[in-house]
């Protein structure tokens, strides 16, 4: 079978090659640039805790190696601390990294990888779909055609594949601009990020807005100023006042010694695909979406829909087709990142909408501060991570299921269990291999060795409804899982995403539960059973028509 074409090496392209690559499937990447990234110290990214692990599970690279992992969030309004969090590894914490760095790990980690071919000076001008599949072709120094299975545009903002799938891509322009820099300095915070409204130095008039701090390593920070609405032009003049006088006021009114490192303005767009499916080619990433105001960030969704549609296609790649599996990566993506624009859609005139009464109504300036670190932190409804809680892929009402702390449809939480060779491992390790995982909440298993328990109780008739599923799963075990009971069967798709919860053994449950979670029978199964039941049907109506 053809390969997967891949349009755009950015990071979400980069992350689904890598990520269809681990479960087998050869991808053609079209990178037009010269294979490597500008390094920019001014454009980074904010990593929340999944789509972090996602990569540290890609590329084997700890992240925090490379990034800084906050040590704290720190929201002043005036002179005033609104709210202070401390990161102790109990909750998730954001990773800050510049992109180029981001980017360098995927393509080093991809370099090593036999199933991935990355052409560089390779601009896409064309496309043609076949039932049997997809060729495209890139103009440049290297132009020619490519022959792919399926194409994924993650070629950003812009997106060629987007405008010749004639797919309209409506929505806000400029929702915010700020004004950025990465300055090396010494700041009163270590590690801490900081979110400043109305400061002191600035108490008036539509510039006064807010500021934003992100440390990086080295004693680099990024320092992001919201601007006003409007398209006034940000003059290096203006920048540098904007930066002296934030770190006088910082500094108690004398401004330390700085370097500065790269300046940008960052202009932020609210924009949704009407589809991401146009039969074998999809969008992903920018192309698909755009969103990032209120300390928000795109690249997190990007990364989610690299996740959910690797297995997805990988699953069709080697089994063959399935369409009601690939429609439900639109159906699922779409529905959660529409949900997050409109979070901050509704959110974004209460908090960018001026004086007006809104500003003397008591307790509406923390209203306001809880809104934006949920955006900053990845939480509510502007930040946390979506649940496909409306999934096609949802399997019915099922007999045996049992609730626990995560809703199907959401994450998993992650827990160490053991896997079938005894070792212990986190769950989030056996993620993106192509397997659905079933997980045994067995408390006390962890102090014997596997060869003790994995044949007592059971453990025997697990094995089997498992190795009975209509796709390949792996079984594992844990000692505990937030709100779950004793023998609860938890069911997870190969993106991490909890199918359901089982209380006990329950071979029927757990097949229907599994079909449902790729899509139902495929296409040929789906039509041989229909075959059967046609002649099974025929030869009915024969016997009862015999004399």
């Amino acid at each position: 079978m053809d390969p997967v074409i891949i349009v755009g090496a950015g990071p979400v392209g980069l992350t689904l090659a890598l990520a269809l690559a681990r479960q087998e499937v050869p991808c053609v990447v079209l990178d037009e640039g010269p294979g490597k990234d500008e390094p920019r110290a001014a454009r980074t990214v904010v990593l929340r805790e999944d789509t972090a692990a996602l990569i540290e599970r890609l590329t084997d690279v700890p992240l925090d190696q490379v990034g800084v992992q906050w040590a704290g969030w720190r929201s002043v309004r005036r002179k005033q601390v609104m709210r202070e969090v401390f990161f102790d590894g109990s909750e998730p914490i954001p990773l800050h990294i510049a992109q180029h760095d981001l980017t360098g790990i995927l393509r080093a980690a991809l370099a090593e990888e036999r199933l991935v071919k990355i052409a560089v000076d390779s601009r896409l001008d064309d496309i043609e779909q076949e039932p049997s599949g997809v060729t495209a072709h890139t103009r440049g120094p290297k132009g020619t055609y490519w022959r792919g299975s399926y194409l994924v545009g993650c070629d950003g903002p812009r997106s060629t594949v987007r405008k010749l799938q004639d797919i309209r891509f409506p929505g806000r322009t400029a929702v915010e601009r700020h004004a950025v820099a990465a300055l090396r300095t010494e700041l009163p915070w270590h590690n801490e990020a900081l979110l400043h409204r109305m400061p002191p130095w600035r108490t008036s008039g539509p510039s006064a807005g807010e500021i934003n701090a992100r440390p990086l390593p080295d004693g680099v920070w990024r320092l992001d100023w919201l601007l006003p609405p409007g398209k006034d032009l940000v003059t290096p003049e203006l920048l540098l006042t904007r930066i002296r006088e934030t770190l006088a006021g910082w500094a108690g009114g004398t401004t330390p010694p700085y370097e500065l490192l790269d300046t940008g303005v960052h202009t932020v767009h609210h924009r949704l695909a009407r589809r991401w499916r146009a039969d074998r080619v999809f969008l992903a990433g920018d192309a698909a979406h755009l969103l990032g105001a209120l300390g928000t960030h795109g690249l997190d969704e990007g990364l989610r829909d690299a996740d959910n549609l690797a297995w997805k296609l990988a699953l069709v790649w080697h089994h063959g087709p399935h369409e009601a599996l690939l429609d439900s990566y639109q159906a699922e993506r779409r529905a959660v990142v529409a949900a997050r624009l409109r979070a901050a859609d509704q959110a974004l005139p209460l908090l960018r909408g001026g004086g007006g009464l809104r500003s003397y109504v008591p307790g509406s300036s923390r209203g306001h501060d809880t809104l934006l670190t949920d955006g900053h932190l990845g939480q509510g409804q502007l930040g946390a991570p979506g649940a496909y809680a409306d999934s096609p892929l949802a399997p019915g009402p099922l007999e045996g299921e049992v609730p626990v702390d995560t809703p199907p449809g959401a994450a998993v939480t992650d827990v160490r269990v053991t896997a079938e060779d005894g070792t212990f491992v986190r769950l989030r390790d056996r993620l993106g291999r192509g397997a659905l995982l079933v997980v045994l909440i067995a408390p006390g298993t962890g102090v014997w060795e596997r060869k003790h328990w994995a044949r007592a109780g059971i453990m025997p008739r697990l094995a089997a409804a498992v190795a009975a599923l209509p796709r390949r799963a792996e079984l594992l075990v844990a000692e505990s899982y937030p709100g779950a009971a004793a023998h609860t069967v938890l069911l997870v798709r190969p993106d991490g995403h909890l199918v359901t919860a089982l209380g006990g053994v329950r071979p029927e449950d757990l097949h229907a539960a599994a079909e449902a979670a790729v899509g139902g029978p495929a296409e040929e199964q789906a039509q041989a059973q229909a075959g059967t039941q046609a002649q099974a049907q025929a030869g009915a109506g024969a016997s009862a028509g015999s004399p």
